[in-house]
């Protein structure tokens, strides 16, 4: 797999075509699927809007990606992660299929997961976007059943384009001809874009802000759309952003005709780890028994700022970040929000990852944006020097999801 070619990024639906058509065309034999875009939440949505389904009954095949700690997390076929036997067949099968013909990873492990789901009766898959929307290989699905798109950002400049526009454009991407979509918060500019490619398309739109409300309230979350409204538990994925999240995927449950025992299930069930994750047991929870550990996999300017508002929003404590980055993200917009609620950042490489961002170079984007920073070997050295001087910290570990999936890999 690691071998193929093109290695780097290179958006065009071409090569699926090609390779969905040897595989004898399984995106044509899909149930009803759901598609989500954005930067920032597709994947918190997308496991909220699985367990609202999964709670009605109902069985759901569910594509994501990157994977954190195995490879198998990005294939869910009825509800569990792919056997290592069915993946390795299904992978030798795709390449057997594609030959000698240039493919990507991404494209033919994407194939790979449209061929099980064809091939396994469901009520409902769940396709999340790669990166984009337009080109993105999961764009191959003619007529999905509805589209998501969640909170637009600056991320993946090099791929997706320069301004808010122009990313919103990508994402819009996945709409298609009469297909509702449902549209979590948006900046102004984005949701231009989104709504023009909407009118020219046909969509009907389920926008936040206008068709469907949410917000915590008194310690509930309240969702009002035109059908009325649910008054929730707040959703069980930590902070203030995962109201928004879980409004999108409410706002789907709802149009695809499901009642308040799927939406509560939605934001009571949902499992998805590495966003602002509390790590309890494990390794580095034993060496840091009185402290307070968490993981989250955030990694541009947005994530950051959600970050800092979940930590504000949780009960003082001394404020501890490890982090590591890769060398394609926009590091100092990811720590600005960071600099007011951080005491220090020890700044650590990514290990095993080729494209981790110098330590070196982390500590000093913290120290641009007021962060008092230093450089640790690993993640385990850093906690060791944070809690030798302060045992009962609240220490973060965050920067990417590659670091994050390394974490949960050591800790168990």
């Amino acid at each position: 797999m690691m071998s193929l070619h093109p290695k780097v990024i290179d958006l065009t639906l071409d090569r699926m075509h090609r390779l969905l058509a040897a595989l004898g065309h399984p995106e044509h034999r899909l149930p009803p699927v759901i598609h989500i875009a954005g930067t920032n939440g597709k994947g918190s949505t997308q496991a909220m809007i699985r367990a609202g389904l999964e709670a009605a009954g109902q069985r759901v095949h569910a594509y994501t990606s990157p994977h954190l700690a195995r490879f198998h997390e990005r294939i869910r076929i009825a509800g569990k992660l792919i056997s290592e036997d069915d993946l390795t067949a299904l992978l030798d099968e795709c390449s057997a299929a594609n030959g000698t013909e240039a493919i990507t990873f991404f494209e033919i492990t994407t194939a790979a997961g449209l061929l099980a789901f064809a091939r396994t009766p469901a009520d409902a898959a769940l396709l999340e976007v790669g990166l984009g929307g337009r080109l993105d290989a999961t764009n191959v699905i003619e007529t999905p059943r509805l589209t998501v798109i969640t909170p637009v950002s600056i991320d993946h400049q090099q791929y997706l384009g320069d301004t808010l526009a122009e990313i919103a454009g990508e994402k819009a991407g996945i709409l298609k001809r009469g297909v509702p979509c449902v549209v979590g918060p948006q900046a102004p500019e984005g949701l231009e874009v989104i709504e023009a490619r909407a009118a020219r398309l046909g969509v009907p739109l389920l926008a936040y802000g206008q068709h469907w409300h949410v917000q915590a309230e008194h310690g509930r979350l309240v969702y009002q759309d035109e059908t009325g409204l649910l008054d929730l538990p707040l959703p069980c994925l930590p902070g203030p952003h995962q109201i928004q999240n879980a409004g999108a995927a409410i706002a789907a449950l709802r149009h695809l005709g499901h009642d308040e025992h799927a939406c509560e299930a939605a934001v009571t069930q949902a499992e998805w780890p590495a966003r602002m994750q509390r790590l309890r047991r494990g390794p580095l929870i034993e060496k840091a028994p009185q402290a307070e550990v968490w993981l989250d996999g955030g990694h541009n300017p947005a994530g950051g700022q959600a970050i800092a508002a979940t930590l504000a929003s949780l009960p003082p404590r001394p404020t501890h970040l490890i982090c590591g980055m890769l060398n394609t993200k926009d590091v100092t917009g990811y720590m600005r929000p960071l600099a007011g609620i951080a005491e220090t950042l020890t700044a650590v490489a990514i290990p095993g990852e080729a494209n981790t961002l110098p330590a070196e170079a982390t500590q000093d984007a913290a120290r641009q944006v007021g962060i008092p920073a230093m450089i640790a070997e690993s993640v385990a050295e850093a906690l060791g020097a944070i809690i030798a001087k302060e045992p009962q910290a609240r220490v973060l570990i965050c920067g990417s999801l590659y670091l994050a999936g390394a974490i949960l890999r050591e800790n168990g």
